[in-house]
């Protein structure tokens, strides 16, 4: 069918509609430019040391948290929540489902293994802030410890990062890139897992399909091997559930950072939240450039996190006092904060 043309244009006329509504549209509502790496550091430089942690911010995004996406009963598939001959929809497929038979039921614990509330939690992030950080003993003082994909905690990285370790996520890509999905790597996996001693291994075993096989390949190893880690799989209605709180917030990505998704759940699950390592600039606070994370310079895939974004809402709830964000170097000793 023969496209009509706009004078002076090679582009189809409804293209040419389509471009003129757009420019419209973004002069009447302009593009959101998240604050850049400067306006940053000045924004925290101002904000000071002064930060008190306040209960009734923090009781208020609870019951957001609470209402949207039951971190306490959701955080993770379990017998209780998800019951045999379920079709359970994934969270980063919209088309895709898995009908829950026998063999996969009888992966799921019969209910969360964490007694809820938690005291005081550590969420540890991967960026290069923390190099040269010392933060691993404010870290480890925590009751409990997230930690996020994997990251080494070799010696030479404990004194800035700690070692202690109750969670940490690990996303099926690093199991295709790093151990070659457990069909030949099994054992060097098992090694590298020791690390984190009798932590429980999260997995979004549900979020896509390319990342079921490998998930339950974890498990199953883990479990021949006989080791010490429990493998939880992320339940997709949590994970779906807390993209749209973030999403309703002003944070527009195709998929939250794994950080975002264990902050929110931090924030449900323990009394007390501090963060480390959630800084997504090249630059530090005094200016000096810094890798991408703590232990290397490997840039992630553009397009699929909005990190500025993301960084932006949880300064916020540090600034509101209802989680710290650590982000200078630590002291020897953490002095105790006040509560509003």
């Amino acid at each position: 069918m023969r496209m009509w043309l706009c004078p002076r244009t090679r582009v189809p006329v409804g293209a040419s509609a389509l471009a003129v509504l757009v420019l419209c549209w973004i002069y009447i509502y302009p593009v959101y430019r998240p604050a850049g790496h400067q306006e940053m550091v000045r924004e925290v430089l101002d904000f000071g040391s002064g930060w008190r942690r306040n209960r009734t911010a923090l009781d208020s995004i609870r019951k957001q948290l609470d209402d949207c996406c039951d971190p306490v009963r959701l955080f993770s598939v379990t017998k209780q929540n998800t019951p045999l001959g379920e079709n359970m929809w994934f969270d980063g497929e919209f088309l895709y489902s898995l009908t829950i038979d026998n063999a996969v039921y009888n992966l799921f614990p019969q209910d969360t293994p964490f007694k809820h509330p938690l005291k005081k939690c550590s969420v540890v992030g991967n960026g290069g802030i923390l190099k040269n950080s010392r933060c691993g003993e404010q870290i480890d003082r925590a009751d409990f410890v997230i930690r996020c994909n994997l990251p080494p905690l070799s010696r030479e990285y404990t004194e800035d990062v700690g070692s202690k370790t109750q969670l940490v996520t690990v996303n099926p890509s690093i199991i295709d890139k790093r151990f070659q999905n457990l069909l030949w790597s099994r054992r060097s996996f098992v090694e590298s897992i020791k690390a984190y001693k009798q932590s429980s291994i999260y997995m979004p075993a549900f979020s896509t399909k390319r990342g079921t096989e490998p998930s339950l390949r974890v498990y199953y190893t883990l479990a021949d091997f006989g080791t010490n880690q429990t493998v939880l799989f992320a339940n997709p209605n949590f994970l779906r559930n807390v993209g749209k709180f973030w999403k309703n917030k002003g944070v527009h990505s195709k998929r939250l950072s794994t950080g975002l998704f264990m902050v929110s759940a931090a924030l449900s699950l323990c009394e007390e939240v501090t963060i480390y390592g959630f800084w997504p600039f090249q630059m530090d606070l005094n200016g000096k450039s810094i890798s991408h994370h703590y232990y290397d310079n490997t840039l992630p895939v553009t397009g699929i996190h909005a990190m500025p974004e993301e960084f932006i809402q949880l300064w916020f709830l540090h600034k509101s006092g209802v989680l710290k964000m650590q982000l200078a170097q630590c002291t020897e000793e953490a002095s105790p904060q006040k509560s509003q």
